[in-house]
């Protein structure tokens, strides 16, 4: 198969992003590959598919939540680990502060909704439209403000914030917490 160069560019710029959206939605940075590496070989597979004209960052970012939700639907039948003890013993204890402030806003938003998760990771951390994000959730764009009005107010209360205050220089923190709403 031969891929044209606009093509092939676009799809090894989106890789980053991917991968930031899918550690972000299974907080698993192994399976994160995993999920990223299926969402471009589906593209691949499916690129006679993909409409010229289009983001072809936000198509992957499609493939790839379809995948996500495909594999969480295929681990219900898996053994969990509820209290968490299995991977308490596999953590490592963070050294920095701001590594501290990153695994709690990990943990904040990991006790959102996956819907709400997702809309605010697509639009705070990677940048996209209000517009492009209800496209890829396949959802309406009030159902996107709705679901990132929601995620942020939680987080702000899981994290016990204070309007104004000092968030420190973490960009997932400020994308998440500050965006500023498009109409």
């Amino acid at each position: 198969m031969v891929i044209d160069l606009p093509v092939r560019q676009a799809m090894l710029n989106a890789i980053p992003h991917l991968r930031a959206f899918a550690i972000s939605l299974s907080g698993d940075v192994t399976y994160a590959d995993d999920l990223v590496q299926t969402a471009l070989m589906r593209g691949l597979e499916n690129l006679d598919k993909f409409q010229p004209g289009t983001s072809m960052q936000a198509w992957l970012f499609t493939i790839l939540r379809n995948q996500f939700y495909t594999e969480i639907r295929r681990r219900r039948r898996e053994v969990a680990d509820p209290d968490g003890s299995m991977a308490g013993m596999l953590a490592v204890m963070p050294e920095q502060g701001a590594r501290l402030d990153f695994t709690d806003m990990q943990a904040a938003l990991a006790q959102l909704s996956v819907e709400q998760r997702e809309a605010l990771l697509l639009v705070g951390a990677e940048g996209l439209s209000y517009e492009e994000t209800a496209r890829i959730c396949g959802t309406n764009l009030g159902t996107i403000k709705s679901r990132i009005n929601r995620a942020r107010a939680r987080l702000a209360e899981l994290l016990d914030l204070c309007p104004g205050e000092d968030f420190g220089p973490d960009r997932l923190v400020r994308a998440s917490l500050f965006i500023h709403a498009s109409s």
